[in-house]
């Protein structure tokens, strides 16, 4: 188990809404963000007797520090700093950590990038979703490729270089050749590390309502297919292989030694805090653990309501965020071994069936093993020794193979 700790913090403010995105996130006044960066640094104080209280234990060391979002780059220096000083009183920070900050390109003024270098940011991760003007247009991004290409050359003047760009692949009007074309203008950056995410619509945003009643005004007609999603995916997976930025998770692609240090805690249930709205969190409990997540609400974060404890079947559940109704989940040891297993089959590097069995034990893992020779007879998986890995026609039906161990690993 890591004796390090993931440190999340959520800010759910946009300076524009993405048509296809319902996030917790927005376009709110200063007022309300200097409210939201206050309840966050509230929330940061008092979260070890929190944990406390549901008998778990929280590494007091921190690795890595990702600022998601909504767009965190639209702090201020003076938020940044508030938020940070909040985080080293509360945790020790590692010489080595990697710091992670989200970017709307264009969207990160001078006096926040300098406060942010201050406080140890290495990495920075840029919200491009495409190099197609017109297709980022097309769905509320406000920037361009050239304003996407000089922040590029901006950070690595700024002594930043590991730096990540979002691609979405199936946007509205996007084409073969346009997807190519994003692609190959990130190749071209040089950028050590890609993000590849299939256009999934949720049903609440702008482009979902309309692709559900037929409309035009958000471009849902030019949609791609599913099936053409799928293609252009697998031919990025391709491009991306052939100039050296490899894949190690299904939308995650890196040059060597450039993958995501707090990414990879997730899939490998190491574990984190998040911090925020809507942020989720886990620690570990030996084999087992304990989840929680934050409420999506804006107004009930602020408010910073405490209710007592809740009771859901015999566990009683404390409120770790500031406001709202939280999601606590304690996770008992064949939870957490499918976990291990569904997480892990998320990255290429797979699953050790040996660290399986040294965890959780000798039966649950050759129970396991039968379901995962079904899907490998399927061509969906292969294993390897002591190692099993999707293959690439298995990451592309990852649901169906999911589906499959589901049945059996419960079995």
């Amino acid at each position: 188990m890591s004796d390090s700790l993931g440190v999340y913090v959520s800010v759910p403010f946009c300076r524009a809404k993405c048509t296809y995105c319902n996030f917790a996130s927005g376009v709110f006044g200063a007022e309300r963000m200097d409210r939201y960066v206050e309840a966050v640094c509230a929330e940061i104080e008092s979260v070890r007797g929190r944990v406390a209280a549901l008998g778990v234990e929280m590494p007091g060391r921190v690795d890595t520090v990702y600022l998601g979002g909504g767009t965190p780059s639209l702090l201020s220096a003076e938020q940044m700093l508030r938020l940070f000083a909040a985080l080293r009183d509360e945790f020790e920070m590692k010489e080595a950590a990697e710091i992670t900050l989200e970017c709307a390109p264009g969207q990160l003024n001078d006096e926040t990038l300098e406060e942010m270098l201050r406080q140890g940011m290495n990495r920075v991760s840029f919200g491009v979703q495409s190099f197609v003007d017109a297709e980022a247009r097309a769905v509320g991004r406000t920037h361009t490729r050239e304003i996407c290409l000089r922040e590029v050359t901006r950070m690595r003047a700024a002594g930043v270089g590991n730096i990540n760009v979002d691609l979405i692949v199936g946007l509205p009007g996007q084409t073969e050749a346009s997807w190519r074309e994003s692609v190959s203008v990130a190749l071209e950056t040089g950028v050590p590390h890609v993000s590849v995410y299939m256009l999934e619509v949720d049903e609440d945003s702008r482009l979902g309502k309309e692709i559900l009643s037929a409309g035009q005004r958000y471009g849902a007609e030019a949609v791609a297919t599913e099936d053409e999603i799928a293609e252009w995916y697998g031919t990025a997976c391709e491009w991306l292989e052939a100039a050296g930025v490899r894949q190690y998770e299904f939308s995650n692609f890196a040059r060597e030694g450039s993958a995501s240090r707090h990414n990879l805690k997730y899939w490998r249930r190491e574990p984190y805090v998040g911090f925020g709205l809507d942020a989720h969190s886990m620690l570990r409990n030996g084999a087992g653990g304990v989840r929680w997540a934050n409420g999506d609400d804006l107004d009930e974060y602020l408010r910073g309501q405490t209710p007592g404890a809740k009771r859901k079947g015999n566990d009683a559940l404390v409120l770790l965020g500031g406001g709202g109704d939280p999601e606590v989940e304690r996770i008992g040891k064949e939870r957490a071994f499918e976990e291990a297993v569904f997480l892990g089959l998320r990255m290429n590097e797979g699953v050790d069936l040996a660290a399986l069995r040294g965890e959780f034990g000798e039966g649950l893992t050759r129970d396991a093993v039968a379901a995962l020779r079904d899907v490998e007879e399927a061509g969906l998986m292969m294993i390897e020794g002591e190692r099993v890995r999707l293959t690439a026609k298995g990451r592309m039906a990852s649901n169906e193979v999911f589906g499959r161990l589901l049945v059996g690993v419960t079995a």
